[in-house]
């Protein structure tokens, strides 16, 4: 699979061990984010993967920033994405599962029950439903941007 992957300052060895674990696993990834001593403002970097990944030729988008709150807050202002911030592994396959979520944005000032690692694993192998309730939702969920 492909990926584009952002990030702020403060996410940085966040980004890193997310990027080396997919990349062990034989995925490329697209690194549009800062390394160690970058500064960069969490809605710019946000806007680049998203606008990155709609360009085509991605699977997924991962953005990180200090909470994730803002990251995700600003990906979700993008047209047709939809940014997972997921608590703990069973939101990230959830994220999946019922909202057919392509982002998911994690902290990295943020001491989570589950390693983000594992909440990434849990994302990807979780399979959309697609059932009329869900497809029913998500279509909501992106009609709101038409209102």
């Amino acid at each position: 699979m492909k990926f584009v992957i952002a990030n702020d300052h403060a996410a940085v060895e966040l980004k890193e061990t997310l990027k080396v674990w997919l990349e062990s696993r034989g995925h490329e990834v697209n690194d549009l984010g800062v390394g160690t001593g970058g500064k960069a403002d969490y809605p710019d970097k946000a806007k680049e993967a998203c606008m990155t990944y709609l360009a085509g030729g991605y699977d997924y988008g991962i953005v990180c920033c200090g909470t994730g709150i803002g990251i995700s807050i600003s990906a979700n202002k993008v047209k047709g994405i939809r940014c997972a911030l997921p608590q703990n592994a069973f939101a990230a396959a959830m994220a999946k599962e019922h909202n057919d979520c392509q982002f998911i944005a994690f902290g990295g000032r943020i001491e989570y029950p589950d390693t983000p690692v594992e909440m990434l694993k849990r994302f990807l192998e979780a399979e959309y439903g697609g059932t009329d309730r869900h497809l029913r939702r998500v279509g909501k969920i992106m009609g709101i941007e038409e209102e």
